[in-house]
């Protein structure tokens, strides 16, 4: 059921990214000042990196619990401390923050930066993660850089 919802968190973040542009290509209300621009797309901004981060949280190594109880030898995604066992403690475990992070440097780099997508699912979930913020983050400033001008 948390993966639905997160799922359903996270289609909502794609869809608001695309109301976004739409206002953007169409010059919607919002999208006549800068000022009311730069706070829409920074508010869809960050609702979409929390969204994937949710969803990275939950799809990680079969969520939460089964983390909790039992790291499985090959992960979705590889984190600095499973690939480099001597920085980190024996019993460490990737937290939501850990998540967190993941998503807001996708969001930002437009790339992994230092966990990397081993399962299908987490290269394709980067994958989109990276479009929509490019979409957002690209026409976000070119269009408050032009109403600005």
């Amino acid at each position: 059921m948390s993966i639905a919802l997160v799922g359903v968190l996270a289609l909502s973040a794609v869809w608001s990214t695309a109301r976004l542009v739409d206002d953007i290509l169409q010059g919607g209300k919002e999208t006549s000042s800068a000022t009311s621009l730069l706070q829409s797309g920074s508010t869809v901004w960050a609702c979409t990196a929390l969204a994937f981060s949710m969803l990275y949280f939950e799809l990680d190594c079969g969520g939460a619990a089964a983390r909790a109880h039992h790291m499985p030898a090959t992960p979705a995604l590889a984190f600095p401390q499973q690939l480099n066992p001597e920085v980190a403690r024996a019993d460490w475990r990737p937290q939501f923050v850990d998540y967190l992070y993941l998503a807001l440097t996708n969001a930002t780099a437009f790339s992994p930066t230092d966990v990397m997508p081993l399962a299908p699912w987490a290269k394709i979930t980067m994958g989109v993660q990276s479009l929509v913020s490019l979409l957002i983050l690209g026409l976000v400033v070119a269009r408050a850089v032009n109403v600005l001008a």
